[in-house]
């Protein structure tokens, strides 16, 4: 299985430590792993597309306001290509298959590492999977649907040797 990612880190110019500790290729080996983890729930495709945005407050909080009404920062934003019941693309199995993009506050995930006594880069895979799994067609509206897709995120997160401990 192939992914295609097409990063946009505008957050690391500013700060050069951010890309020394996860880059291009570290983000790629996530995405492939979490992917070949989710095959039972993708659609048909010989590869993946999917766009990456690591940005700051300001601008995460100008999507949010525009996309969801809420003007606020968050963490991270999710903007999916696909219909929910995956349709059919039995035309497209030469293209790789555009999942949606991805956009995560690295200041709010700075926050947020820290409150949680992690690392940032801990941080920012949870945040990456959580986006990911809302580009699949996962969504939490109730509790129970919460616990279930945090579960299913601590286990792609697994695939990559990340661990985290999470009460449900």
């Amino acid at each position: 299985m192939q992914v295609e990612l097409n990063l946009q880190d505008v957050f690391s110019e500013s700060s050069p430590q951010l890309a020394a500790n996860v880059g291009g290729e570290t983000w790629e080996n996530w995405f492939h792993h979490w992917l070949e983890n989710l095959q039972p729930h993708l659609p048909p495709a010989p590869s993946y597309e999917i766009g990456l945005r690591l940005t700051n407050d300001a601008e995460i909080q100008s999507l949010n306001a525009q996309y969801r009404h809420q003007d606020k920062p968050t963490d991270v934003l999710a903007f999916a290509a696909l219909e929910t019941d995956f349709p059919h693309y039995a035309e497209l199995l030469d293209e790789p298959l555009y999942l949606g993009d991805i956009v995560i506050s690295v200041n709010t995930a700075q926050r947020q590492a820290q409150q949680q006594g992690h690392s940032l880069v801990t941080e920012l895979a949870w945040l990456a999977s959580h986006g990911l799994l809302h580009l699949l067609g996962w969504d939490h509206p109730d509790d129970e649907s919460l616990i279930k897709m945090l579960k299913q995120q601590v286990k792609i997160l697994e695939a990559v040797s990340i661990h985290i401990d999470i009460e449900y």
